[in-house]
């Protein structure tokens, strides 16, 4: 299928290019100075004390479970309207996810959920900042403190974000930020651990680095560990990347705000919600439709018009995986159920053009004609 705009495209240009062949030059392709660079500057931006980079945001979220002890026993509790990798990420350490259901606008976890599913079991939360926007974190933190709990921020999604004007990377014990072609910035895949917890790491840097220690030899192991080490090619590409992060906020804001204008004139979908109190950082642009309405026939309606779309996200609960493992939660998050039936993710990256915003827009007009959503 030819689309006549695309879902998402990175902003690469020469200075990119450039960054990537003076590492291949060089000849130290790994454990370099550019992975310590990319990590000082995610570090220093988020204000934290540490960065550890890694292969990946999925492989991030697995090291700080294993780095805060948890394990078999141990529940943790996580919104199921998220990507699957937040839930992973336990399960590979054999601890059992406990889903909590949502905000209705902002999509993020219901505090008020959260307090009920607490049991003597629960050890951790997996706060994830969904598409951008910030978690509510005064309530999320008050009942961390209370129940003293673990919090690993998964802000995948939201490099740059921030709460009440701080930024995410210094909520919870820890945190982490992904950086897949689609997102803010790009390593073209890689993912970076942010904590002002020493301990943490400490363990975080062992865990990447197939568990050495950081004084010991190469041949000697402290512990089991994995491969997760990002290579010297994707950190030049994240430091360049990194050094316009903040241009490339403002111009996913300016598309953000433009589709925003132009869809407030339909009655059969809701606009992203931004709080007053946070700085949202745009992953996607995702719309809401009306009560009653299904996104998968608006979906296929605009693919035959040439322009794509994803229903973002379908809740981890109702997944083939989890339901062979853990029985059938339908019905336990009526918000997460009902909310996933009706969103939709449009085009969008820093670089779409008003034609393009107004080709989708017009391709929304017409699916909506077409289904009688108006």
């Amino acid at each position: 299928m030819h689309f006549k705009v695309p879902m998402a495209s990175a902003e690469l240009d020469q200075r990119d290019s450039d960054a990537v062949l003076e590492v291949l030059r060089s000849g130290r392709l790994a454990l370099g100075p550019k992975t310590r660079e990319f990590e000082a500057l995610v570090a220093a931006y988020t204000g934290v004390k540490h960065g550890i980079a890694v292969n990946s945001g999925t492989s991030a979220l697995h090291i700080l479970i294993r780095a805060l002890g948890l394990g078999p026993g141990d529940q943790i509790l996580v919104p199921s309207f998220t990507f699957a990798a937040s839930v992973n990420a336990a399960l590979y350490e054999g601890v059992t996810p406990v889903f909590v259901d949502i905000e209705p606008d902002t999509f993020n976890l219901d505090p008020d959920d959260l307090a009920r599913k607490i049991t003597p079991q629960t050890k951790a939360i997996m706060v994830v900042d969904v598409f951008g926007h910030p978690a509510d974190w005064r309530p999320i933190q008050a009942l961390a403190d209370e129940h003293r709990l673990r919090i690993i921020d998964d802000a995948c999604e939201a490099l740059g974000a921030e709460y009440e004007g701080r930024k995410l990377g210094q909520f919870g014990d820890c945190a982490t930020f992904a950086f897949y072609p689609n997102k803010q910035i790009t390593t073209g895949e890689g993912g970076l651990i942010v904590t002002d917890d020493d301990e943490i790491a400490r363990m975080a840097r062992s865990l990447r680095n197939q568990g050495r220690g950081e004084m010991g030899a190469w041949l000697e192991h402290e512990r089991l560990g994995f491969n997760f080490r990002m290579d010297e090619m994707s950190a030049a590409l994240g430091v360049s990347q990194f050094k316009r992060l903040e241009t490339f906020l403002e111009k996913r804001a300016r598309v953000a705000a433009r589709y925003s204008e132009k869809l407030a004139v339909f009655d059969w979908l809701v606009t992203p919600t931004v709080r007053p109190n946070v700085r949202m950082s745009w992953f996607v642009y995702v719309v809401m439709l009306a009560e009653g309405l299904q996104r998968d026939p608006l979906i296929k309606a605009l693919e035959e018009l040439g322009v794509p779309s994803r229903g973002y996200f379908a809740p981890i609960h109702t997944q083939p995986y989890i339901r062979k493992r853990f029985g059938d939660w339908e019905g336990a998050l009526p918000v997460t159920e009902a909310i996933a039936q009706r969103t939709v993710a449009l085009p969008f990256h820093n670089n779409l053009s008003d034609q393009d915003i107004d080709l989708v827009v017009d391709a929304l007009a017409k699916a909506g004609r077409a289904l009688e959503f108006g």
